[in-house]
């Protein structure tokens, strides 16, 4: 998200009187709480259900039920979706100015339930899990796994770190940035963005490691400084990873480009063997940060929180399972989680490997190395992870499968109105305080 510019009429409304400018203030935060919440009069569907968690045991009832507000229609239609399947059975209703049922039913094993409810181009969902910690892995840890991630990352120590340091333009002239490349394994160097407090003592800080979203182009896909620094004032020596090893603060013409040619459709690159994937370079650079932050001297020796979402949650689950150095995890709607699921039908998160028209034979004998399912087992970290239960992309039993084998604390928490993105604005306001506010509570005391 870009910042706004800055404008010599900004800097007149701050010189005016001190009334106006509150006056001014509370005009605009009245705004902006009208943007987050439905207008009067707006067409909106609501939905609730038997158990407002959506967290439900084997032999619970599962109810769910809807009523309309400012819509004028004869029929509802309702599609329900078990264990996240497409091929959806469709219901309609005839509509009536009380609640009505739309879903009643008793469920007797691990699964879950989606149910959507449309008028013409209005519509909301609600999403349950029965039984989220019975879920597991499809594709069971190869023989050899451990030895192969032991002789990687021995591989990667045996390459002596090299450094390239540029320093950049911090927001904050208190903190130290820095734009860092690191030699890699895997094809592509390490590159991101470094922010450290000035004159930190020894020993003092610990780590934040940002990892980002699946693409290549898109802004939520590149490092910036003021999101290393941001972190950086909490407290902490932040590095801001991009997940491709791209040059960082490029013009955009290099990413597009990236993105049509050389990275273009990167997660099936070389999936037919174990050292071609191209997770194998990705996972490897993330070694390779963390590698490189743990030489600070500022560095507590004790604390090291990696965050991020989708492709970059399924990366900071991978990160605390292949380096036990990482403590805590932040994540949200992870991917790379329970991919065997394709395997049996069942669906697994992006970016589905088993779907790439490969000989699944062959993607099974490749992809089991890089399931954060697989390598999160037994791990010690405390995993803060939010999960969507109508996220169709990064599905909640897949996710449930992975966190079901890790010994660290969890704490879960699951959105029966989440989508990948948060997609629903009538929930807005109970998201950013029941799970939003935890995140950021959570990463606030671990920093202290």
């Amino acid at each position: 998200m870009r910042g706004l510019p800055r404008i010599p009429f900004l800097k007149y409304i701050l010189m005016m009187n001190r009334r106006l400018f509150v006056c001014l203030f509370f005009v605009l935060s009245v705004f902006l709480n009208v943007c987050a919440t439905p207008v009067a009069g707006t067409p909106v569907i609501h939905m609730k259900q038997s158990n407002p968690s959506g967290l439900y045991r084997s032999g619970d009832r599962v109810i769910m039920k809807t009523y309309l507000e400012g819509i004028d229609t004869e029929y509802i239609t309702v599609k329900v979706m078990k264990g996240f399947d497409m091929n959806y059975h469709t219901y309609q209703f005839k509509n009536s100015k009380d609640t009505i049922t739309v879903f009643d039913e008793v469920i007797n094993e691990p699964n879950t339930v989606v149910v959507e409810v449309h008028v013409d181009e209005t519509k909301a969902s609600l999403g349950a899990i029965v039984d989220a910690d019975k879920f597991t892995p499809v594709a069971e840890r190869p023989k050899d796994f451990k030895a192969f991630w032991k002789a990687q990352k021995k591989a990667l120590k045996k390459l002596p770190m090299e450094v390239k340091e540029t320093s950049v333009q911090s927001p904050d002239a208190n903190y130290i940035t820095k734009d860092i490349e690191l030699n890699c394994l895997g094809g592509k160097p390490a590159r991101g963005y470094l922010a450290v407090p000035q004159n930190a003592k020894k020993r003092s800080l610990p780590i934040v490691i940002f990892f980002h979203a699946a693409g290549v182009d898109g802004d939520w896909c590149r490092s910036t400084v003021s999101r290393a620094v941001q972190y950086a004032k909490m407290g902490s020596i932040c590095f801001d990873l991009n997940a491709h090893g791209m040059l960082n603060g490029q013009p955009e013409q290099y990413y597009k480009d990236l993105a049509n040619g050389e990275l273009k459709n990167y997660p099936q690159i070389g999936v037919e063997d174990r050292n071609t994937t191209y997770f194998r370079g990705m996972y490897l650079r993330l070694l390779r940060t963390i590698d490189y932050v743990t030489s600070f001297p500022e560095w507590d020796g004790k604390r090291i929180l990696v965050i991020g979402e989708s492709q970059g949650g399924g990366q900071s689950l991978v990160a605390a399972g292949l380096d036990p150095r990482v403590k805590a995890v932040v994540a949200t709607v992870p991917a790379m989680c329970d991919w065997g699921g394709h395997v049996i039908g069942r669906k697994d998160c992006w970016p589905y490997p088993y779907t790439f028209n490969k000989d699944p034979q062959i993607i099974k004998a490749s992809m089991p190395y890089y399931d954060a399912a697989n390598i999160i087992k037994g791990s010690k970290a405390t995993f803060v992870v939010e999960i969507g239960l109508v996220d169709f992309t990064c599905v909640s039993s897949a996710i449930h499968a992975a966190l079901n084998g890790v010994k660290g604390k969890k704490i879960l928490l699951d959105v029966p109105y989440r989508a990948h993105h948060m997609e629903q604005p009538i929930y807005q306001k109970e998201w950013q305080e029941n799970v939003v506010s935890k995140k950021d509570d959570f990463v606030r005391d671990y920093l202290k």
